[in-house]
């Protein structure tokens, strides 16, 4: 696109050569090398923080097959009518010598020149000698004027000066005698710009009908013409003096009123680089914007000169300056204007074969298509119900050519599947290059004479480009559906990328080319500030990549509301880390855990202690939540449910019971067993569910585990049995946990106050009530000490939950650490480690 030909041009620049003076091929080569470069590059990147796609055969633009693709999408707009020619005012960046769109518009705070112009009544009637009194930031497009809009709605009169301040460096140019017409409203501030002290109110005067001389008329008859006054919409008295200075080749409302009323001549006065035509009386040749040297960017001399002739013509009243937004090229940062000029569009309210207009095909898909969040609907629909029509065509050398010819004689596009089928096939082969390079007649032969065709050079918007990339990388892959399942991209293109895909596949297809859009917000940094290299205050994700790796900075898109504006910085990141740290140890420790685990020592469901059954029953309810968050792109849901069942679950629940069995039983015990059949299905799926936030660490943990089962990458969540679902066992230990609290928080206060160390050290006696007692009996009972990780407890009668702390009696085995009263004295060991060490079976 714009930026690839602007680094070029600035190539060429450096030589004192300018765009035109190249060879058309020979810089879209130098085009072509500077994107492949940088495409690899990207890849790299791209690479580095675990994307995936099909690296090694990517699509592009510039492909050749790509760029005959676009061509025959565009070819699809040329036939079925929708594609017109029209002469109107569109904002145009003489820098960069093209037509801009809006979705290619910023803007930024920009002085202007502001001036308050006469223009003298000449119809006849009561105020024939007065003056119409316009305000304009725009004083260059004075020359270009053909009208003055008014509002039927505001109060106008006329006023007498009577008196003005002739103190000060410069003598006002208001004189007394002048009858100036103002906005009622607005007349104080007209007449405190131009030093108007004194005045009389003559009467109230409607402008309808009124026809004035240009102010520029005196010094020069090319200004003779006479100067309407029309009644127009956009008309406000919010600033100025309630009249609107009206020049239809520079300005969307001009242009809109001026065809209103009937007229169809629209002035050509600037040309593509900035300049007034010759032939513009008074200033031709003058620079309206500077477009080569240092001052590149800048407005030149013609508001000055404009100036200089309404002092010597006696029309300006005053002049000023005004800070403002101001339209900006988002690629060049200089200032655009409104230039009118020829260019191709493409109609949006043009009945179709269906009826409908491609905004009704649009908007219809708009309410077809699921968004997140819901309010990138309303944006979207907001711009489309009002854009103008669709302005395809660019001034420029790179990209993909308006390939289409013109009848000379009538002026409309020559529409014959023959020529397209041609100009389609020799893009294929030699890229859009053949349509700058090959004859003409190539194409139009033997059906037409070249002779009464003009070849279109413009190219076409690079929005249209990408508008067609559903038509190039999803129908033509034969294992892709269309339309697509998402469009992902920031929420700035509403007015970019999917507008223009929206319109390109309404208007060629009737619908939208995707089922699902979702928007992101921008990232600021810490500070809430938008990141500049220029002010220092970027954080690289090179840099965050080096120092920590790639999954911090996935993870941390994964903690934030990416819908909105999100901050980056040191804190945030270590607080990611430490998320991080945490998902890895969980992997790391199953990895330890389930070392050597093989389908012999898988336990069924039927004999799997409550415990484990517990665990099952929580994974059975986090993959429905892990599902149903991905399935709405929710990844900060998966994170946190994840992270939460990772560290409160596993890690201070499940992990801590049973690293007593793990360690301790014998191997072929049925709790131990069923421990790591219970981690094995755990591993299998935080690394599925996992895989899309963490890729690096998920694939590493599960390629480790089973170097030969493929990439983890590629893998799909594992169903989850229904059986594991047991809302019962859930409820006994949300009971349990109650209980659990209440010994833990008892043996915190004996280890505070050093009459213990270690849990171990403890055998509580706990008085439940009989809701709370029943949770360690029944069909499946429960260990309590196993679950208070002490070495014993007692389990009495009582209300409520009272918690009696008391030290374990006997001796510490010397393998489980446990203090029981059977350990013996010769052996050190516990019964079951005594067990466990005597009857070893060889097979670990």
């Amino acid at each position: 696109g714009l930026p690839i030909e602007w680094k070029i041009e600035e190539k060429y620049r450096a030589k004192g050569q300018r765009k035109d003076d190249v060879p058309v091929a020979e810089f879209r080569a130098e085009c072509r090398a500077y994107a492949a470069h940088w495409i690899e590059a990207q890849k790299v990147e791209f690479k580095r923080l675990g994307i995936l796609g099909r690296w090694e055969e990517p699509y592009a633009t510039m492909d050749f097959a790509t760029e005959a693709k676009i061509v025959e999408e565009f070819h699809k707009f040329l036939m079925s009518g929708q594609l017109v020619r029209g002469s109107k005012p569109v904002m145009w960046s003489p820098v960069e010598r093209t037509a801009l769109a809006d979705a290619e518009v910023e803007y930024h705070p920009h002085t202007s020149p502001t001036v308050w112009v006469k223009f003298p009544v000449v119809s006849e009637g009561p105020a024939k000698g007065a003056s119409i009194v316009i305000w304009t930031t725009t004083p260059w497009t004075i020359p270009a004027n053909r009208a003055i809009s008014f509002s039927p709605g505001i109060v106008y009169d006329e006023y007498d000066v009577t008196g003005v301040d002739t103190t000060g460096e410069f003598a006002p140019w208001a004189k007394v005698g002048d009858r100036l017409i103002v906005a009622n409203q607005l007349w104080p501030s007209v007449a405190s710009a131009a030093k108007i002290t004194e005045f009389r109110l003559i009467s109230a005067r409607s402008p309808a009908g009124l026809v004035c001389a240009h102010p520029l008329a005196q010094l020069d008859p090319g200004y003779g013409f006479e100067v309407p006054l029309l009644a127009g919409e956009h008309v406000t008295e919010d600033a100025g003096t309630g009249f609107v200075h009206t020049a239809p080749g520079h300005g969307a409302d001009d242009y809109a009123v001026w065809l209103a009323n009937g007229h169809r001549d629209i002035p050509d006065t600037v040309d593509p680089d900035g300049a007034y035509y010759p032939d513009v009386p008074l200033f031709g040749g003058l620079k309206v914007m500077e477009t080569e040297g240092k001052k590149s960017g800048r407005f030149g001399p013609a508001n000055a000169a404009v100036m200089d002739k309404l002092i010597e013509a006696g029309n300006l009243l005053a002049r000023g300056r005004v800070e403002h937004s101001y339209p900006h090229s988002w690629r060049s940062k200089a200032p655009v204007i409104f230039r009118n000029t020829p260019q191709w569009f493409i109609r949006m309210d043009a009945p179709l074969a269906d009826g409908r207009t491609l905004r009704d095909t649009a908007l219809a898909a708009i309410d077809a298509t699921w968004f997140k969040p819901e309010s990138g609907r309303a944006r979207l629909r907001g711009m489309v119900e009002t854009r103008p029509d669709w302005l395809i065509s660019r001034q420029r050398a790179w990209g993909t050519p308006i390939a289409m010819f013109v009848d000379k004689r009538s002026g409309e596009p020559l529409k014959d599947e023959r020529v397209n089928a041609r100009i389609v096939t020799a893009i294929e082969k030699g890229g859009a290059d053949a349509w700058f390079t090959a004859d003409p007649g190539d194409f139009l032969r033997p059906e037409h004479d070249p002779a009464n065709f003009e070849q279109v050079t413009d190219i076409l918007d690079v929005w249209f480009d990408s508008g067609s990339t559903h038509a190039f990388t999803i129908e033509d892959r034969a294992d892709s559906r269309s339309p697509a399942d998402l469009y992902i991209e920031g929420s700035d293109q509403s007015r970019g990328w999917f507008q223009s895909s929206l319109l390109e596949s309404s208007g060629t297809r009737g619908r939208a080319p995707y089922k699902a859009v979702v928007t992101c917000g921008m990232t600021l940094n810490d500070q809430g500030e938008k990141m500049s290299k220029s002010l220092g205050n970027a954080v690289e994700p090179q840099t965050i990549i080096k120092q920590s790796g790639a999954e911090i900075i996935r993870l941390w898109v994964a903690t934030v509301d990416y819908t909105e504006d999100q901050r980056i910085g040191p804190a945030v990141l270590q607080t990611v880390a430490d998320s991080y740290r945490k998902l890895r140890n969980t992997l790391r420790y199953m990895l330890g855990a389930l070392a050597d685990f093989d389908g012999v020592e898988r336990v069924s469901y039927a004999d799997m202690p409550p415990l484990e059954r517990f665990i099952l029953h929580r994974l059975h309810v986090l993959d429905g939540e892990v599902r149903a968050a991905y399935g709405t792109y929710d990844f900060n849901t998966v994170l946190r449910q994840v992270s939460e069942f990772c560290n409160l679950d596993l890690s201070a629940l499940y992990f801590d019971i049973r690293k007593d069995s793990l360690y301790c039983d014998r191997p072929d015990s049925l709790k131990r067993r069923a421990a790591r059949t219970v981690m094995d299905a755990c591993f299998a799926r935080l690394t599925a569910w996992l895989s899309p936030l963490m890729p690096f660490t998920t694939e590493e943990a599960w390629t480790t585990r089973f170097p030969d089962a493929g990439p983890n990458a590629l893998r799909v969540i594992p169903d989850t049995p229904a059986e594991w679902e047991n809302d019962a066992e859930a409820q006994r230990w949300a009971g349990l946990d109650r209980v659990l609290q209440a010994v833990t928080a008892s043996l915190e206060v004996e280890r505070r106050e050093k009459r213990i160390g270690s849990s171990l050290e403890a055998s509580p006696i706990v008085h439940l009530s009989p809701e709370f007692a029943e949770l360690f009996t029944g069909a499946m009972s429960i260990d309590a000490a196993e679950v208070f990780r002490t070495s014993g407890a007692d389990l009495l009668p009582g209300d409520g939950i009272e918690v009696v702390p008391h030290i374990a009696s006997g001796e510490k085995c010397e393998r489980c650490w446990r203090i029981l009263a059977e350990v013996k004295e010769a052996t050190r060991l516990c019964l079951r480690c005594e067990d466990a060490v005597t009857d070893w079976d060889g097979r670990h």
